[in-house]
């Protein structure tokens, strides 16, 4: 009961939701399975250790809850398993089987691949469901909810997924808290590691004074941007698409260089705007600032507040534009669909994004309620944040659509600003010649006009 005792103690009210969210999430694994039937896959890692020690947490209060006179003779009773690899770390298998020792865990080793493992544990050990480490941001994921069946073509097991929504600070805020034991890789600036082949220390964590060598890193708790965990890994790159193409840091730059005319398309979303309650100035005003720098306008549209609606425009529009920029429809009310639309056209889901949480806690603070801000749920895999020092939060950038939150003009005035100087600053604007628009007026009525020219 240490555990609960520590974060309950603590003064993190964000650490303390998500703790209380994931021992639900385990209590109600427990509801439905019993312990025979769920396993947990133990890597070593410290969102693995995190979990190791929620389920500790887990399995005490259940315990408590049903008044058991004796507590839990058995230790940790749930069997765990365990992918031996020739590429791992050695300070992760010295680690992963310290531990073992320590919790008296019923730690099975397992040295096939890891489908064929479970596809084994699962036929002879009739396990229904484990318990995974997987954080949103991890490769692995995208789509998956706190209860996921496996996927198509592997063995069928639940897949339970209690700190999902946990960020990089929070794994942290909880291992330091708690004061368990993890990996020493991590004092070594390792942030997320992989195999031998894959993984070295974060760079964002090498000393100032220091060039190389080991012990020249700062620990991983002091990286500043959980964004950057997977700074460490080595990074393979799939061919760039004609309109997108990646950077160093992982983030999508559009390339422009497949284009003499660059092109880009306005949506604003609102059905005041269609009701003619309010008039659009925002739509009007794009377009003269995007002539400034010498780009076309194709198309300037009004879609509703729907889902759907947003999804259909965004999707046709992005590709056949360099850029779409798309502003309304952005906030706390169930009418503000914008990001919702945007992840459905690119087939992605909302997920927490941890740092534009954090702009959001400074921000508003108190004023949030409830479990989670869904101000922060940004479209998962595809999202860049546009900082700059004059905006109180980012702007979002997904691939080549740019949300503008803008509700009137004098804001635009400073998102168009700041925009521009944020994205010229990293290469990923273009300003080409403004466009030239001359008049001319005639005194002639139009008839009178078509007459002289017949």
């Amino acid at each position: 009961m240490e555990i609960d005792k520590a974060v309950r103690e603590c003064d993190d009210r964000r650490l303390k939701t998500k703790y209380a969210n994931a021992i639900y999430v385990i209590q109600r694994a427990l509801a439905l399975y019993s312990i025979e039937e769920v396993a947990f896959s133990f890597n070593g890692g410290k969102d693995s250790t995190v979990l190791l020690h929620l389920l500790r947490a887990g399995h005490d209060l259940s315990e408590a809850n049903k008044k058991c006179p004796n507590g839990n003779p058995q230790g940790f009773p749930f069997r765990t398993i365990y992918f031996e690899s020739s590429s791992a770390f050695p300070e992760i298998n010295s680690f992963t089987h310290g531990i073992a020792t320590m919790y008296s865990l019923q730690m099975e080793v397992i040295h096939t691949d890891f489908k064929s493992g479970l596809e084994a544990l699962i036929q002879s050990k009739s396990i229904r469901a484990i318990f995974l480490g997987v954080r949103i941001g991890d490769p692995t994921a995208v789509g998956q909810e706190q209860f996921s069946p496996s996927s198509p073509g592997w063995p069928p097991f639940m897949r339970v997924n209690p700190i999902l929504d946990w960020s990089y600070r929070d794994v942290w805020a909880f291992l330091l808290i708690c004061k368990v034991p993890y990996c020493c890789l991590y004092d070594k600036g390792y942030t997320s590691i992989g195999s031998i082949h894959d993984t070295v220390p974060n760079a964002l964590l090498r000393t100032g004074d220091s060039v190389s060598g080991e012990g020249k890193f700062r620990p991983a708790y002091m990286l500043s941007d959980g964004r950057l965990e997977r700074a460490g890994r080595v990074k393979k790159f799939s061919p760039s698409t004609l309109s997108v193409s990646s950077s160093s840091d992982g983030m999508y730059k559009l390339d422009f260089n497949n284009s003499s005319v660059l092109t880009t398309s306005i949506i604003a979303v609102g059905d005041e705007i269609l009701s003619g309650i309010v008039e659009d100035h925002l739509g009007p005003l794009l377009c003269r600032k995007l002539h400034s720098i010498g780009w076309l306008v194709s198309k300037s549209v009004t879609v509703r507040n729907n889902i759907d609606s947003v999804a259909e425009e965004v999707e046709r529009m992005r590709s056949t534009n360099d850029i779409v920029l798309i502003c309304g429809g952005v906030g706390p009310l169930h009418s503000d669909v914008t990001l919702a639309g945007i992840a459905k056209s690119f087939g992605v889901r909302l997920a927490p994004d941890e740092e534009f949480e954090e702009y959001l806690w400074q921000l508003i603070g108190n004023q949030c309620k409830g479990d989670r801000n869904e101000m922060a749920l940004l479209p998962e895999g595809i999202t860049e944040l546009l900082h700059h020092d004059k905006l109180p939060v980012p702007l979002i950038k997904c691939q080549n659509v740019i949300i503008l939150s803008a509700t009137n003009i004098t804001e635009l005035d400073q998102e168009w600003d700041c925009l521009i100087d944020s994205m010229r600053s990293t290469g990923q604007l273009v300003v080409g010649e403004p466009f030239v628009s001359k008049r001319l007026t005639a005194n002639l009525s139009d008839v009178c006009f078509l007459l002289q020219i017949a």
